[in-house]
């Protein structure tokens, strides 16, 4: 494999436990940003050392602005700030890469596996797809299944890297934390770069074709808000329905269409 994408959050790196930790305008911040762009570093260098020689790294938290780029490896690109397509957080991905690493994901909205769990925006409290309640992992790996990618590695905290099983049992994982009541208890940081560097390198010498996630035939998605007019707002969307005060539905058996639904209703 010659190219690798790359989508990287900070609510799930080693030691997050405060939302202004993850705000670039915040001296606290930086801490976390130097975090972020280690673990990133940590898996793009162990990709490097596997063959790869182009990546691509999305910076996909908050301003998009959060990594380092001289800290990451030479073969690494980076997308800063944010392209404003329904692809969000895996804005160019395409065919044409061999696989995807998810670094710094976190748990759901709906859940309680990290302090900081939430889905895409902080305007809704649970969005499910097909009965299940949705990650911005469990998104953003059906967008790798949609344009043929597989998904070989997930780091975050551990409730999320309980659910890859679900999706592909095939993805290599590392939990740097887990989530208790409103803390986080974290490994070493040290630590987790080097299992992260060790899972990624495992991961690149597996079979691709074994982590190709499965896409559903159809997709049934249903929003909670946390403000009942965001739910009124959304329902003016082709083909999306109110079904409570605070609940929008979608249907679509095109992911894309589901892609484009998230993107102008959240």
């Amino acid at each position: 494999m010659k190219r690798l994408y790359v989508s990287a959050d900070i609510e799930g790196v080693c030691g997050i436990a405060d939302w202004k930790e993850t705000e670039i305008s915040e001296a606290q911040g930086a801490y976390f940003r130097a975090e972020m762009t280690s673990e990133v570093a940590a898996a793009c260098e162990a990709a490097v050392r596997s063959g790869v020689d182009d990546i691509l790294v999305k910076d996909a938290h908050g301003s998009g602005r959060s990594i380092d780029p001289a800290a990451l490896p030479r073969q690494a690109r980076i997308i800063r700030s944010w392209t404003q397509d329904p692809l969000v957080m895996m804005s160019g991905l395409d065919a044409s890469f061999g696989g995807v690493f998810f670094i710094g994901y976190h748990s759901g909205a709906g859940t309680d596996g990290n302090p900081l769990a939430h889905t895409l925006e902080a305007n809704n409290v649970a969005l499910t797809i097909n009965g299940t309640l949705a990650s911005e992992f469990l998104i953003n790996s059906y967008t790798a299944a949609y344009l043929g990618v597989p998904v070989m590695l997930l780091v975050g905290d551990r409730a999320l890297c309980e659910t890859a099983a679900t999706v592909n049992p095939n993805i290599r994982t590392v939990a740097v934390s887990e989530g208790n009541g409103n803390a986080s208890i974290s490994i070493h940081p040290g630590l987790a770069r080097e299992r992260i560097a060790a899972a990624a390198t495992d991961a690149m010498a597996a079979d691709p074709a074994g982590m190709l996630v499965e896409l559903p035939a159809q997709f049934r998605v249903s929003i909670h808000f946390k403000e009942h007019y965001m739910a009124h707002r959304g329902s003016f969307y082709p083909n999306a329905r109110k079904t409570g005060a605070h609940e929008l539905s979608y249907r679509s058996r095109n992911w894309a269409d589901v892609l484009a639904f998230l993107f102008f209703v959240l």
